[in-house]
């Protein structure tokens, strides 16, 4: 869980640095006004959370019936924009390899 959560924020992290300008005024919007959007018409909820840089929050919101997913970035000012959307979200809870193994 842990090493995809870190895909999952370093996925996120890369591509809010590439998009940050001209995503802000395409798929952002209030923070209040997303979650919504994402509950109502998605069925998604939070299942991870993580700091960025420059005081961002990253969020990973999902629905377990659906398996849609959403990843978000909320600035320091509330606007909070959508990174990236797909199918197919699956829990995972694997273990880190022993160390010593690079596998």
């Amino acid at each position: 869980m842990k090493q995809m959560f870190k895909l999952t924020m370093g996925l996120g992290v890369m591509v809010l640095a590439a998009q940050t300008v001209s995503a802000q005024g395409q798929n952002c919007a209030p923070r209040p006004a997303v979650l919504e959007r994402l509950a109502e018409k998605y069925g998604e909820t939070r299942q991870s959370i993580g700091l960025a840089a420059q005081g961002s929050v990253v969020e990973v919101f999902a629905s377990q019936e659906t398996g849609s997913w959403t990843i978000t970035v909320t600035m320091p000012n509330g606007l909070t924009c959508l990174v990236a959307s797909g199918q197919s979200f699956e829990t995972l809870a694997e273990a880190l390899p022993a160390k010593g193994n690079d596998a």
